[in-house]
């Protein structure tokens, strides 16, 4: 008889693929993400069992001191995400594909991607933009790499957008519709939905036959992205209203910084048991 324990472990140990994204919508389970940026965070995330990763052009807001994401290149995010790629087991890997990587048409973004999936060894590719980006989404599936398209508010087109602005409401509705099912219609096999009221968000999901995965967009979708570095508590400052913080590491890192400094001022550290004997 084969033991329900080893064989629900031995399940949690499968790669998942885009094929598990629309099971899991078909199925009403609830899909799971959080952006990753490197090897530590990302072996924890996997062995937690979050079900994708996504290595986003946030990096530069979270790791590589920026004020937005639009300096991010294609350069910058490459080695964090084959660093993150290279330390999962399970998760699904997903490289964002930065501001001025795919614009120009499905030239530029097929050769964008061609450089994450062969560089990284990433699982899919995301870029922002609906109807604007349905055939650089097209070209990519037709190589046959998947894309996880991204639409609503899209922090590379913040400045167009006139900052960090709620989408879809009143006329922007029709608009936020047509462009989910643009991306739908182009291949993408998910949809992130940023920053737009739930109630669209649920009409959005009820209308497509792939995964919606929200960021601020209530809980009418099919699955969740946060970015970790606000989810933990490192990020200080201003935070969305829709993020819910799981753990206080800035807080945490703060004190036992504190601590080292005396420990070390007052000559506590290091101890006895810290030192290597003749």
């Amino acid at each position: 008889m084969t033991d329900p324990i080893a064989a629900a472990a031995q399940a949690n140990l499968k790669r998942i693929r885009t094929r598990h994204f629309q099971n899991a919508k078909e199925n009403g389970i609830k899909i799971t993400g959080l952006t990753s940026y490197d090897q530590l965070t990302a072996s924890i995330f996997d062995a937690a069992g979050v079900d994708f990763l996504l290595v986003g052009d946030s990096a530069g807001n979270n790791v590589l001191g920026y004020d937005t994401t639009l300096p991010v290149s294609v350069d910058d995010l490459i080695p964090l995400a084959r660093a993150v790629a290279g330390a999962v087991s399970r998760a699904f890997v997903v490289a964002d594909m930065p501001f001025g990587s795919y614009e120009t048409g499905p030239d530029e973004a097929l050769h964008t991607a061609f450089r994450f999936m062969k560089e990284t060894n990433a699982h899919a590719v995301k870029l922002e933009g609906g109807v604007r980006s349905a055939e650089q989404i097209r070209r990519i599936v037709s190589a046959g790499i998947p894309v996880m398209a991204h639409i609503g508010f899209t922090p590379q087109s913040e400045h167009g957008l006139g900052g960090h602005m709620i989408q879809g409401r009143g006329s922007g509705a029709e608009q936020l519709l047509a462009d989910a099912h643009a991306v739908e219609d182009a291949g993408a096999f998910a949809v992130v939905l940023e920053m737009v009221p739930s109630l669209i968000a649920g009409r959005v999901t009820e209308e497509l036959r792939i995964p919606t995965i929200g960021v601020g967009a209530g809980p009418h979708v099919d699955g969740q992205l946060l970015v970790w570095t606000d989810w933990a508590g490192l990020t200080t400052g201003r935070i969305p209203t829709f993020v819910k913080r799981y753990a206080n590491l800035s807080g945490v890192l703060t004190d036992a910084a504190k601590a080292y400094i005396e420990d070390v001022t007052t000559e506590r550290y290091p101890a006895p048991e810290h030192e290597y004997k003749d």
